[in-house]
């Protein structure tokens, strides 16, 4: 069959190579999608426990209100009905046995919205509160003004430059970081945390609101985008192993070479893949350009997720943060899925992240340390016994969010004329994360777009 210009291979069947393909689908390109692991889904995968029946996501992702893109994406492939929508933020933290204090966002329009959520804040006292909501307007002045600064310092440094004390640290500003970010507020970029911060908590009222899957990742929007795209004539195919490119004489990719001896060409070329993976398809010549030279200050940053079922229910919140432990965050599975397993009463997710310090340790002891912080937090967890337990661990979760890091994050045009770029670690303002993802997928349907003049 004959090349057209509205030929693209897609390589890469996660969040953003299936944006960019359901995307490039709709403005009437023919999109052929290869992923290169038996399902699709990327990092952002589920599959059911065959022993429980339940969905287990290979990390807990949450969405927010202010995921437009991703959002935009779901309502394509008509996916929406799906997810969960909490109107008004709420997150309760513990800081030990009793002690929990309840970020909820008051009823006034956003950005004051936060306003009530910060005053009630029973973790901080009056005093702290208030400068805590000072700081926060100072980082968004900053943000307007002096970006570039933003993007020079730490997350930690810049808690020095607003003047917010340790408590203030400890219980807002740093769970908010690894959150958002996934690493140490030591490292991280003060930048992508004014972004976060913009965007989620200091716009509209419905852009801070949580957003859960009511299904496993997966079953969210892997088989209606890929039935989106075959509608439209396209293709997506797993265990498809792309080795490399061929150039045509004038330096344009003309074709992907497949590991079980096929060669697949078109105009256009989008790889949605983890950098590494992509320098791997590339001739030597072409890494040697400094615009793929520089992925190597690209560094990365692990997330552990241990899944636990117990014998009982030991909290009626759908989601808790921890104060001062290993473990960060805890997902109460039975709150948010609509379909249960039948084994165990109780189905926890818990969340590490930024987890260098952890990421070699034996899963058994990875599960002891989040029964233990667990149980020193929620006393209702003390007589708790495990079930079962699977431990995922993400070494190269993310690209990590140092500001050398972001810096060096590539746009979505390279200097090969018909290759683009997409993923979250392509510099989309964002940090790592699933609207990242996604946004850099349209932008890359964007970029093929206007060169195939559609």
């Amino acid at each position: 069959m004959a090349v057209e210009a509205k030929d693209v291979v897609v390589i890469g069947g996660g969040f953003a190579g299936l944006a960019a393909g359901v995307a490039l689908a709709e403005k009437g390109f023919r999109v052929a999608v290869l992923e290169s692991k038996p399902g699709l889904g990327g990092r952002a995968y589920s599959f059911v426990d065959p022993e429980t029946g339940d969905f287990v996501d290979n990390g807990q992702h949450v969405l927010m209100g202010c995921y437009h893109e991703t959002l935009k994406f779901l309502d394509r492939i008509g996916a929406r009905n799906r997810l969960i929508f909490h109107r008004n933020l709420e997150i309760e933290m513990l800081d030990g046995p009793g002690r929990r204090a309840t970020l909820r966002t008051s009823r006034l329009p956003g950005p004051f919205h936060m306003s009530g959520a910060l005053l009630r804040y029973r973790h901080l006292s009056i005093r702290e509160r208030l400068r805590l909501m000072l700081g926060g307007m100072r980082l968004m002045a900053l943000r307007r003004r002096d970006r570039e600064r933003l993007a020079r310092m730490s997350v930690a440094e810049l808690m020095d430059l607003l003047g917010q004390g340790a408590r203030a640290r400890q219980c807002f500003w740093y769970p908010l970081a690894l959150a958002t970010l996934n690493d140490d507020p030591e490292l991280s970029s003060a930048a992508l945390l004014a972004e976060v911060l913009k965007r989620a908590f200091f716009s509209r009222r419905a852009d801070s609101a949580f957003v859960y899957s009511r299904v496993g990742l997966s079953d969210l929007y892997c088989g209606a985008a890929s039935a989106l795209i075959d509608r439209a004539g396209g293709v997506v195919a797993t265990r498809a192993i792309v080795d490399g490119f061929d150039f045509d004489a004038a330096g344009r990719i003309a074709a992907v070479r497949l590991r079980d001896g096929g060669r697949l060409c078109a105009a256009n070329f989008v790889a949605a893949v983890p950098p590494r993976n992509l320098l791997k398809l590339m001739p030597e010549a072409a890494v040697a350009d400094p615009f793929y030279s520089r992925f190597a200050a690209l560094k990365s940053s692990p997330i552990i997720c241990v899944h636990l079922w117990l014998d009982r229910e030991v909290t009626e919140s759908a989601f808790v943060g921890f104060i001062g432990t290993t473990t960060q965050w805890l997902f109460n599975k039975r709150r948010i899925f609509e379909r249960h397993g039948e084994r165990a009463p109780g189905y926890l997710s818990f969340v590490i992240s930024g987890a260098r310090n952890f990421i070699d340790y034996a899963n058994d002891e990875l599960a002891g340390i989040v029964m233990t912080d667990m149980r020193a937090m929620i006393p209702a967890a003390r007589d708790a016994r495990i079930l079962k337990a699977i431990v995922i661990k993400e070494k190269h979760a993310t690209i990590a969010p140092d500001p050398l890091s972001d810096r060096s994050r590539p746009s979505t045009v390279t200097p090969i004329e018909n290759l683009f770029l997409a993923g979250d670690w392509v510099q989309t303002g964002l940090p790592a994360t699933i609207e990242s993802a996604v946004a850099s997928g349209h932008a890359a349907a964007a970029a093929v777009a206007a060169r195939g003049g559609a």
